[in-house]
């Protein structure tokens, strides 16, 4: 099987390289803006057998391909807000050259990677089937941008019914391989354990998911292996893990040292969110089983995180 991984240099999608040669005898085509540094890190991981890379200007539409899984976007919150409105150009422009390639090849499975922030809303309960997804249009704040921008990625997929495309919401994603220095939860108490400092947090008792890079493989691979489908799934583990629950784990297990602070500088690129996980579970009817919760996901990449 052939696939073409767009934004190759992001982490979620070395991570899915890496379990995909651990796993399947795949050949990729990388692309990223970088490709020194993507070069690099196929001669690190010994996958120059498997791998090429591209710069984008060389992606051809007479190729063909099997499966091209786009992770084109920003990962880090404070990234995503330095970006600002870029954020729908970036998106649209390499999202419409997938789509360009898909109307000469529609037997091509598209993967594109959405986020949980699609839905809008404040999230004061996690969203589910019946979710309707909110926007305060005559409101709109600079946290918006990345919602407006992957909803209209979206609502463009669905139109394009005949074509087999998969948006993969990725609510909150944890690996030992990711930027610590990034300013999520989790990276801000990894870095605390690290340093043997205080992880200063809020009194909110807030609800995540933590998808790791097993599940989010697992997740893919049921995409690929199911028939051709154009639609959208939200990314979940067994079970979700509330914040003082982690913590209490995780001051058991690596010694971390937290308090409660009114005063904390948190960084949230697309607004405040109690219960930032989905309870729609499509995904099963593809056949995807995730085979940890949350909080088993988080200890089993923490520990090999803290030895790094």
């Amino acid at each position: 099987m052939k696939i073409i991984i767009l934004g190759a240099t992001s982490q979620i999608a070395q991570d899915l390289i890496l379990s995909f040669s651990k796993n399947k005898d795949y050949n990729f085509l990388l692309f990223g803006r970088n490709v020194e540094l993507l070069s690099k890190w196929i001669d690190d991981e010994n996958l120059s057998d498997k791998c090429q890379v591209q710069k984008y200007f060389n992606f051809n539409n007479n190729q063909k391909y099997d499966v091209i899984i786009n992770f084109v976007g920003i990962g880090d919150p404070v990234k995503a807000q330095n970006m600002g409105g870029d954020i729908f150009k970036i998106t649209e422009q390499y999202d419409d050259m997938v789509l360009e390639y898909l109307k000469l090849h529609k037997e091509t499975k598209y993967i594109f990677l959405s986020s949980g922030a699609v839905y809008g809303g404040n999230y004061q309960d996690p969203v589910n089937e019946n979710t309707v997804a909110t926007i305060d249009i005559n409101n709109l704040k600079s946290t918006d941008w990345y919602t407006l921008a992957k909803l209209y990625a979206e609502a463009k997929h669905r139109a394009l019914s005949n074509f087999s495309i998969v948006d993969i919401r990725v609510f909150n994603y944890f690996s030992h391989t990711q930027n610590m220095d990034a300013r999520f939860l989790i990276t801000d108490i990894v870095r605390a354990i690290k340093n043997k400092k205080v992880f200063k947090t809020s009194a909110d008792n807030i609800v995540r998911d933590f998808i790791t890079p097993p599940d989010f493989y697992h997740l893919v691979q049921s995409v690929i292996d199911y028939k051709s489908i154009n639609t959208a799934l939200d990314c979940y583990t067994q079970t979700p893990i509330s914040k003082f629950d982690l913590l209490a784990e995780l001051q058991q297990q690596f010694g971390l040292n937290y308090s409660i602070d009114k005063v904390v500088n948190i960084v949230n690129a697309t607004g405040f969110k109690m219960h930032y996980y989905s309870t729609y579970k499509k995904a099963e009817k593809m056949g995807y089983n995730p085979e940890n919760t949350a909080l088993e996901g988080v200890i089993i990449e923490m520990k090999t995180a803290l030895i790094v």
